[in-house]
């Protein structure tokens, strides 16, 4: 088995010792190159080479934005049958995508369970969200594994981005801080959101729309946030939409999620746990972001979920 392992030695948890480590255990049980990222869609270049040559298996090792870029590499030439199975050993801050799969958050314990999975040949198809977005400039077309979204999610990505380039690490508190500042800039603006799925009418002066591929929709430290919990790697997508973001409203749902396992409601929200498509569309420029990555204003987005597009070695 001819293996890729790809390393985003920016990471949070990703060290040099931890790589090595990885690598040295992949390569006694498969013939192994190694690629450390070093610019934007490093990942997803080496990881759609990596389809050119002929490779069985690309490994991501690094947080949720280097496994998208990976798997979106993987997918540029479309869900094909006979692309190289995909790996992940975290080394992120949330790993949402790895723990969704139940895969463990510790790269070390990630790692033998690979090795497991490539010893006795174990994997599984996972469904993807697509999106496609127009609009403001912007011409976009992603895979994403776990979550998108526009509006306040999207506003807090770029938030966050603009924190880190100034040198401050991704944490909890940091994006806590940051959903609080936009979600008061959110309530200045007008519901301007139009959200169809299939065979509804169409639901107009929406706030936010958020969209997941699977459960949770992501983790607050170890808490994990369940937006939709009967969505999965099985399945269509989950929707979460709210008409209203006034505080007391805000307030009950932000609370529901961190006190419970989930499964908000309420005469202010949309909520669909099993569709084929979302479109979603703005008379304005609104944010997009995908897996945590922001993506940049557009006017019109479907996402659309694509069954068994990937295999996975778990």
């Amino acid at each position: 088995m001819r293996a890729l392992l790809v390393v985003n030695p920016q990471a949070t948890a990703t060290t040099p010792a931890g790589r090595d480590v990885l690598a040295h255990a992949l390569a006694s049980d498969v013939k192994l190159d190694v690629v450390e990222t070093d610019y934007r869609g490093h990942a997803a270049d080496a990881a759609a080479g990596a389809v050119v040559d002929g490779y069985d298996l690309v490994v991501a090792h690094g947080g949720d934005g280097t496994v998208n870029e990976v798997v979106n590499g993987v997918l540029r030439g479309g869900a094909e049958p006979g692309l190289p199975m995909l790996g992940v050993v975290p080394g992120g801050s949330a790993n949402v995508f790895a723990g969704a799969l139940g895969l463990p958050r510790d790269p070390v314990e990630a790692t033998y369970r690979l090795l497991q999975a490539i010893e006795h040949g174990t994997s599984r198809k996972v469904s993807l969200g697509h999106v496609a977005a127009t609009g403001a400039g912007a011409d976009h077309d992603r895979w994403f594994t776990f979550n998108a979204g526009v509006g306040w999610d999207a506003d807090v990505v770029a938030g966050v981005e603009q924190q880190r380039a100034k040198g401050r690490q991704a944490s909890p508190a940091l994006y806590a801080r940051t959903a609080l500042t936009s979600y008061f800039t959110q309530r200045r603006r007008p519901s301007t959101l139009t959200v169809r799925i299939p065979d509804e009418p169409s639901f107009e002066d929406v706030r936010l729309a958020f969209v997941s591929n699977t459960d949770p929709w992501t983790y607050l430290g170890d808490k994990a946030i369940r937006l939709n919990p009967s969505t999965s790697f099985d399945g269509g997508l989950g929707l979460f939409a709210l008409h209203g973001m006034g505080l007391p409203t805000v307030l009950r749902y932000v609370t529901h999620l961190l006190a419970t396992d989930g499964n908000p409601r309420g005469g202010n929200l949309l909520r669909r746990d099993d569709v084929e498509f979302v479109r979603v569309t703005s008379p304005e420029p609104v944010n997009l972001q995908v897996d945590g990555d922001l993506l940049g204003a557009c006017t019109e987005v479907e996402f659309t979920a694509v069954r068994g597009a990937l295999t996975v070695a778990v």
